[in-house]
C-alpha cells in the first residue's frame, strides 16, 4: 500500500514521539527507582541511628532508663512506621513495642507489605529485626531491635509520590503525542506542499507544457535546489523544444531552395519548354551537390557525436599543425585585407591530429566569415598545467547575448541575414563541439557585437 509523503511524516513523527516517550519513561523509571531504593535504605538508616542517639541522650540526662522516656521514644519510632524493642545491658526488655500496642504494629506490617506489593510485586520482602547497641562512654549500656520491612519499605506518602510521577509521566506522554501530531502535521505539510507543486510542474512538463515555473521559495535548501532544478529542466526543454522547431524549419528551408530548382528544371526539360542541354544539366548537378553536402554535414556530425567514435590520437606539436594549415586560407584573407596574428611555441599534444585539423579550419572559417574587410584575426596557443589552450579572437561582428547560448547547435543562425550572406549549412561550430567532446575537451567562448569573438579550445595534454 502506498501512501503520500504528508501521511509518512506525520506518522514518523507520532512514532519519533512514541519510541522518545516509552524510553525516557522507562530509563527514568528505572534510574529513579534505583537511586529511591538507595534513598529510602539510606532514610531508614538514618531513623535508626537517631533513635540510637535519642537513648544515649536520655541516660546521659537522667543516669538510668526511665519508663516515661522509653516511651515516648517507642511511640515516636511508631510513628516512623519502626517497631523498636529497648533492653538494658543485661538483655531485659525495658520497652516493647508490641507489649504497648501490639494491633498497632500488626497494622504498620500489613501497611508495608501492601505497598511493597503495590510497587514491588515481585520484590521478595519480609519483616525483619536489626540489633543496634546503645553506648555511653564506649560502655554497653543497652540495645535496641529494631523491626522494619527488608529490604527496605516504603510508606504512603513514598507511595503516592511515585504513582503521582508515573502520572505525570503518562500525562507528559499523552501531551507529547498530540504536540508531535500537531507539528509532524504542520511540517509535513511544509515539506510535501512545495514537492506536490514540484510533481504538478514535472507532470507538466511531461505533457510538453514548458511554461509553468516553481515561484514560490523553501528554506529547506534541498527542496530549493530540486524547485530550482525543474525550473531549469523546463527552461531547457523549452530552449530545447524552441530549437527543435527551428531545426526542422531551417533543414525544410535549406532543402526547399534546391529541390524547388531541381523541380521546375526538371518540369520544363519534361515539358519542352527548356532544351536538356549541357548549361542546364550543371545547374540541376550543382543543386544535388548541394543536398548531398547537407546531407554530409549531418553523416559527419552524426558520426562525431556518436559514443562509438574512435580516435587516432598521437602525439603531434599543436603550433606545428596550425602553422601548416593557416597558408590555406591565405588567398581568402589577402581578399578581405585580414591580418592574422600567430603566436605559440612548441606545445605537444595526445590528440586525433586530423579531427583537430577539422577544429581549427572550422574556428578559422568562421573567423573568416564575420571579419569585416581589413580586420584581424589572433592565435595564440599556450600551455596550462594538464591542458593545451588553443584561443582564436577575431574583431568581427561579434554574436548577440541572446544567441550566445546556442551557436553550437546544428542549423542555428544568429542572424538570418548572415546565410544568405556567407552561405554553410550551420554545422561547423556543431562539429567542432562534437569533435573536442570526444577529446573530453572543452570549447567556450565570448563576444560582443561590434567588438569580436573568441573562442578557446582546452584539450588534456594526455
Amino acid at each position: 500500500m502506498k501512501h503520500n509523503l504528508r501521511t509518512k511524516l506525520s506518522v514518523s513523527y507520532i512514532l519519533v514521539a512514541i519510541i522518545s516517550i516509552v524510553l525516557l519513561s522507562v530509563f527514568s523509571n528505572y534510574f529513579l527507582d534505583k537511586y529511591f531504593q538507595e534513598y529510602v535504605k539510606q532514610n531508614q538508616e538514618q531513623k535508626s541511628e537517631e533513635i540510637v542517639q535519642s537513648l544515649v541522650q536520655l541516660y546521659q540526662i537522667n543516669g538510668v532508663w526511665e519508663d516515661g522516656f522509653l516511651e515516648g521514644v517507642g511511640v515516636s519510632a511508631l510513628q516512623k512506621d519502626l517497631i523498636i524493642k529497648i533492653k538494658d545491658q543485661d538483655g531485659r526488655i525495658l520497652w516493647d513495642a508490641n507489649v504497648h500496642n501490639q494491633g498497632k504494629c500488626l497494622l504498620i506490617i500489613e501497611e508495608m507489605a501492601q505497598n511493597m506489593k503495590r510497587y514491588h510485586p515481585s520484590l521478595d520482602g519480609s519483616y525483619e529485626e536489626k540489633t543496634y547497641l546503645v553506648l555511653h562512654d564506649d560502655v554497653v549500656i543497652g540495645q535496641v531491635e529494631i523491626g522494619y520491612y527488608a529490604p527496605y519499605h516504603l510508606n504512603e506518602s513514598d507511595v503516592e509520590f511515585l504513582f503521582t510521577l508515573n502520572k505525570v509521566h503518562i500525562g507528559v506522554g499523552v501531551f507529547s503525542l498530540f504536540f508531535a501530531l500537531l507539528v509532524g502535521g504542520l511540517m509535513a505539510r511544509r515539506l510535501s506542499t512545495p514537492i506536490s507543486r514540484v510533481t504538478d510542474a514535472a507532470q507538466m512538463i511531461s505533457q510538453g507544457y514548458y511554461d509553468d515555473r516553481i515561484e514560490e521559495e523553501s528554506n529547506t535548501i534541498e527542496i530549493q535546489q530540486l524547485t530550482q532544478s525543474i525550473n531549469n529542466l523546463a527552461l531547457s526543454l523549452q530552449s530545447q523544444e524552441l530549437l527543435r522547431k527551428r531545426l526542422t524549419a531551417d533543414v525544410a528551408h535549406e532543402l526547399r531552395t534546391p529541390l524547388a530548382t531541381l523541380q521546375s528544371h526538371m518540369e520544363a526539360m519534361i515539358e519542352g519548354i527548356w532544351e536538356a542541354d549541357k548549361t542546364r544539366l550543371e545547374s540541376c548537378h550543382e543543386e544535388i551537390m548541394r543536398i548531398g553536402r547537407m546531407i554530409g554535414g549531418l553523416e559527419k556530425l552524426a558520426r562525431y557525436e556518436s559514443e562509438n567514435l574512435i580516435l587516432d590520437k598521437t602525439n603531434f606539436d599543436i603550433s606545428e599543425l596550425i602553422n601548416r594549415i593557416l597558408p590555406n586560407f591565405e588567398n581568402s584573407f589577402k581578399a578581405k585585407d585580414i591580418k592574422v596574428e600567430f603566436s605559440g611555441g612548441q606545445v605537444m599534444v595526445f590528440a586525433d591530429k586530423d579531427k583537430i585539423s577539422q577544429v581549427i579550419v572550422n574556428l578559422l572559417a568562421n573567423a573568416f566569415k564575420y571579419t569585416p574587410q581589413g580586420g584581424r584575426i589572433e592565435i595564440h596557443v599556450n600551455n596550462i598545467e594538464d591542458e593545451i589552450a588553443i584561443s582564436l579572437r577575431d574583431n568581427g561582428i561579434g554574436i548577440t547575448k541572446d544567441d550566445l547560448p546556442y551557436i553550437f547547435e546544428r542549423f542555428y543562425r544568429a542572424d538570418e541575414s548572415r546565410n544568405s550572406l556567407t552561405g554553410g549549412l550551420g554545422l561547423g561550430l556543431t562539429i567542432t563541439k562534437a569533435i573536442v567532446d570526444a577529446h573530453k575537451g572543452k570549447i567556450t567562448v565570448k563576444s560582443e557585437c561590434d567588438i569580436g569573438t573568441e573562442f578557446v579550445v582546452l584539450l588534456p595534454k594526455q
